[in-house]
Parts: structure tokens; sequence; C-alpha cells
């Protein structure tokens, strides 16, 4: 994919029958589907059976099995609860008629209430960053297998600055602290809810990476299976994408061969507009 408008194409779903959807997938490098495309995939389909005036305020998935890049995905909407002002959804993704992922979201009328939230860090602005596509091109020369696995990681519609230099991060040991600006390649004239899915798509990078910052030297040695169990994922206002988003995000854990992140996503304003929570298999 190089286009945003080629990411909403795949998250848009082809409806089969009454609640079920079926999805195509990205050709991811790693040779298994990318989490945030079924995440988003996932609240798409329960977006598509409920009411418009709805709007998700959250979602909690888990990852049951890795999808097949060579087979279409099955999603299954299941009507929970239609209340007076929430809506409830499970949605069940399924390959071969195999659940490889389980999903729950919450919908809600827009309703007034009190309004805090905590502050953006204060770091450095992406205007005196280089792309994380930049940094790593010293690594062409050095070393040129690290610099094609990490090229090919790099999504092409959307453009990272890491406040952290990537090739350090990736190569020694340090605090379990990623801060990291996030942007569109180009701007998005879409919907709340289909807004929500192209952040649900992008919050699944960088997260479980937070997880392996303290442990980079040792996990650099062997081989280490990395895949995500959990995803949840907290909407708590409208998404700008015609500016750089902060996705700050910390480490509180890893044991048991298990790394647990946890993430806010800031406008270029300095307001939270999502929270983000996930625990990854980190298994050399």
């Amino acid at each position: 994919m190089k286009t945003i408008q080629e990411l909403i194409d795949l998250l848009t779903l082809e409806q089969l029958e009454d609640d079920v959807y079926l999805g195509q997938n990205f050709q991811a490098p790693w040779g298994r589907v990318f989490g945030g495309q079924v995440l988003a995939q996932s609240l798409h389909a329960a977006y598509r059976t409920v009411p418009s005036d709805r709007i998700a305020h959250s979602m909690h998935g888990y990852f049951i099995l890795g999808g097949n890049l060579d087979t279409p995905i099955t999603y299954e909407v299941d009507t929970i609860r239609n209340g007076g002002s929430f809506t409830t959804r499970r949605v069940v993704a399924k390959q071969n008629g195999q659940a490889i992922f389980n999903m729950a979201a919450s919908f809600q009328l827009k309703q007034e209430g009190v309004d805090h939230q905590v502050n953006m860090p204060n770091i450095v602005t992406p205007k005196d960053l280089s792309t994380s596509l930049d940094q790593i091109e010293k690594l062409k020369e050095l070393d040129p297998k690290v610099y094609q696995r990490l090229k090919m990681v790099l999504p092409d519609m959307f453009s990272f600055k890491t406040v952290d230099k990537i090739i350090t991060k990736l190569s020694k040991n340090g605090p379990p602290v990623n801060n990291t600006w996030v942007r569109t390649s180009e701007k998005v004239t879409a919907s709340i809810p289909m807004k929500q899915q192209i952040l649900a798509y992008v919050s699944d990078y960088h997260l479980l990476t937070t997880a392996t910052m303290p442990h980079r030297e040792q996990l650099n040695k062997t081989n280490t299976f990395y895949a995500s169990l959990d995803h949840a994922i907290w909407f708590h206002r409208d998404i700008d994408f015609d500016d750089w988003l902060l996705y700050a995000m910390d480490s509180p854990s890893a044991s048991n061969s298990r790394g647990f992140a946890r993430g806010s996503i800031f406008n270029m304003d300095g307001t939270l507009i999502a929270s983000v929570a996930q625990e990854g298999l980190m298994r050399q």
C-alpha cells in the first residue's frame, strides 16, 4: 500500500450476509497478517451494524492465531446490546472457519459531561526531527540486511519521527519509553468512524517494541518471536490527521516471555485523543 486511499479501501469490507463481512489482507513483509489491519477491519465490521449517531469509545481485542496472508478474513458481528446511550458489539474474525481474533467494542451517543486530560509530554517537536526512514539510511552501507528489514516494516502511507535515534533504540538497552510522532502521508478526508479505524491500524506500530527497549542487547543476540496477544483502545476525542500526532509510549512490565506497553496519542495542540494498551509475546 502506498496511499491512505488504498488503506481506506482495505478497511472497507464486503458484506456477505447480515452481520457477516469479508476483508482482504495487506501483504505484510513479515509473513503474517498485520495486527493493526485486523483491529481496524473488526472495528469497521462493528460500525456497519450500529446506528450512525453512535461513535466508538472503546475496543478490546484478543489475537488468537496468526493470520494467513493468502486467505481473506471473515468478520462475524454479534449484536450484544442496543441501549439508549450505548451499543455493544462482539466481532469474531475467522479464516477457514477458525477464529483468529476476538473483539468487543462499545459505542456511545455524543453527550456532554466533565472534561479533563493529562498534559502532553514536553518533548522535541517534529520540525526538529528527521523521519525514521531518513535515520536508517546510514545502515544502507553498514548493515544492508537490517536496513532492508526496517525499510520494509515502515509503511508508505504514514511517516514516523522517533524522538530518540531509532538505530540506538534498536541496538542498545535503554529505558522503556518511546515517543514517536506520526502522521499520514497525505490529507485525510474521512468520517469519524473511518478516522478511528485508521488510528486503530497505526496504533499497532512501535507499541510492543517499547517493551523491548531495556533488553535490546539480549534480544538481538538470538532469534526472537514477536506477536500481539491483546490490544485495547479508548477513543476520547476527535482525531485530527491534518498534522503530526504524538504517540507517547511506555512499558511498565515484561515477564514470562510477555511484554506490556501502553500509549497516549495526542493531537499537535496537546489534545489527548486516545489511549492504547497492548500485551505481546517476546519469546526467544
